[in-house]
Formats: structure tokens, C-alpha cells, sequence
């Protein structure tokens, strides 16, 4: 994600608690490229409160999505937010590092996974570098799902071709279809294609998995 120099990173907040909801509004608006523009106190109230600021075009860059609510919880929000403004980040807020729960918010698209007792500039931090486009994990949700990777590891390496490769470093890097593409002058379905060649391939799931694969196995930083 990239704007103007001058243009502060819009926050919408979607948390059942609204100490929690306060406490990061209070923080965030206090710094100097970010603004809070809108609030909601689960995943219903978050994807219509995104849909009113979208159509009044102050849609968020950031969502910082909690993960437990009802009606709608975290995990099935971030999936429609992903689906319907692709523009939108999310970074999941939690309170549990669970590998089925970070699985989950990481496969529907969340571009982060913070827990609520992160330090604050932790959680300005998530929130710049989603809006940048980049990956950025809690070290503990991090440590956990390097663990958890496939451990067919080295044979697998060798499974892959030197495309697979570079487009795995382009993977791990945090660039999408469209820009693995652009760089490598191909067309997008062939960027598709070998992404989800080399997730066969590694017995993985989801492109995070892969990038973090990635860096374990020295390909990429």
C-alpha cells in the first residue's frame, strides 16, 4: 500500500471492548501519520462502518481487526474485507497465540498478528508496515509458526526450480501477484501458478507460511 507523502494512514478500530478501542485511539491519533477514522464493536458493525467511510472515500488503510467478537468474529470479517477492498489491510488483535487461531487470521488475509499486551509503538509499527504492504508478526506468533512448518524441509528445496525460487524470495519480500509479475515480466496467472506450485510443492498453506519457510531455510531475510 502506498500514498503521498503528506497523507496520514486512515485506522479503522474493530474491538468488543471499548476500554481497548479507546486506549488505541488515544494512542494512535497522538501520532504524527496516522488517524482514526472510524470505530466498531464487532466484525458486522466493522464491515459497515468500512463500507460508510469507503463510500464517504475516508475508507481505512488499516483495519486492526480483534479476532474474538460476535455476530461476526475477526477471522470471517478480515475474509470479506480481503474479498470486497483489496486496498485493506488488516492486522489481527489478540489476546492468544494459538497456531490454528493465527492460521486462520493469516490464510483470510490479515497482514499482521499482534497480541493486546504488544507494547504500543509494536502495534504503530504493525500498522505502518501493513500499510507499506509488508508482513509483521508478534516474535512469539512468529516462533510459533516457524515450528510448525512442514519439516520436509531440505527435500523439499530441491523440489524447486530456479523460478520457484526467485518468485519464493519475491514471495518472502511481501509482493503480491500482480508486482512478482511486473518484476519478472510475466503475466499475472503465471505469477498465480507458481505460487501455488511451490505451496504444493513445501506442503504449506498459505503464502505467509512460505515466506517465513523461506527464511528458515536462508532463501530469503
Amino acid at each position: 500500500m502506498t500514498a503521498g507523502s503528506n497523507e496520514a494512514i486512515r485506522v479503522l478500530l474493530v474491538d468488543d471492548h471499548q476500554v481497548v478501542r479507546r486506549g488505541l485511539r488515544a494512542f494512535l491519533d497522538g501520532e504524527n501519520d496516522m488517524e482514526v477514522v472510524g470505530e466498531a464493536a464487532n466484525g458486522r458493525e466493522g464491515l459497515d462502518e468500512l463500507e460508510r467511510l469507503a463510500a464517504a472515500e475516508r475508507g481505512p488503510h488499516v483495519v486492526l481487526m480483534d479476532l474474538q467478537m460476535q455476530p461476526v468474529n475477526g477471522i470471517e470479517a478480515t475474509r470479506q474485507i480481503r474479498a470486497r477492498h483489496h486496498e485493506v489491510e488488516v492486522v489481527a488483535l489478540t489476546s492468544f497465540v494459538e497456531q490454528e487461531r493465527i492460521r486462520a487470521a493469516l490464510d483470510a488475509g490479515a497482514s499482521g498478528y499482534i497480541l493486546k499486551d504488544a507494547d504500543p509503538d509494536e502495534v504503530a509499527g504493525a500498522v505502518r508496515a501493513a500499510y507499506r504492504g509488508e508482513l509483521q508478526l508478534n516474535p512469539a506468533v512468529a516462533r510459533q509458526l516457524m515450528n510448525s512448518l512442514n519439516s520436509r524441509s531440505r527435500e523439499s528445496a530441491a523440489e524447486l526450480t530456479e523460478r520457484e525460487r526467485e518468485i519464493l524470495r519475491l514471495v518472502a519480500a511481501g509482493k503480491a501477484n500482480k508486482e512478482i509479475a511486473a518484476e519478472l515480466a510475466i503475466s499475472e496467472r503465471t505469477a498465480r501458478t507458481h505460487v501455488s506450485n511451490i505451496l504444493r510443492k513445501l506442503g504449506l498453506a498459505s503464502r505467509t507460511q512460505a515466506a517465513l519457510w523461506a527464511v528458515r531455510e536462508g532463501l530469503a531475510e
